[in-house]
């Protein structure tokens, strides 16, 4: 029964990482597709006299704005994710902080996704070349 019950745990120990392999490798080829499609994002801008422009952050409740480094144009209206003249992508929510109040809040690029918002809570999902060409198509009109 216990040799039974081991070979169950271990094909199921072997399905589970199957599958979780399965997903990371399609995460990851998603990530190169989308990346490819902010890349020429940041070139057709370029082509088009589409200049960057300075990034802020908002804290996850809302009540404070913060400055940062980078330069690049928002994709949505409430300024929540952007493309950085990088071409990397970047959700710009951050937790509340005293120091970045003073000094400007630190982001890092995150895995950007063909759909924008999936799986979250909050909005609509929005597939990214959507989003990157309304963002074209807006100019210097952007909100």
């Amino acid at each position: 029964m216990q040799d039974e019950h081991a070979d169950w745990l271990a094909h199921h120990r072997q399905a589970v990482a199957g599958r979780a392999a399965a997903l990371e490798a399609g995460r990851t080829a998603e990530a190169r597709h989308a990346a490819t499609l902010l890349e020429a994002f940041v070139r057709r801008a370029g082509e088009r006299g589409l200049a960057p422009h300075p990034l802020s952050a908002t804290t996850y409740d809302g009540r404070w704005t913060y400055k940062t480094r980078l330069r690049g144009w928002y994709l949505k209206s409430n300024r929540s994710v952007a493309v950085g003249e990088d071409g990397e992508y970047y959700v710009l929510t951050v937790p509340a902080s005293l120091r970045a109040r003073f000094t400007g809040a630190e982001l890092s690029p995150s895995m950007p996704r063909l759909i924008v918002g999936a799986g979250g809570g909050d909005g609509e999902p929005v597939p990214l070349d959507h989003l990157l060409e309304r963002r074209l198509e807006a100019g210097a009109r952007w909100p």
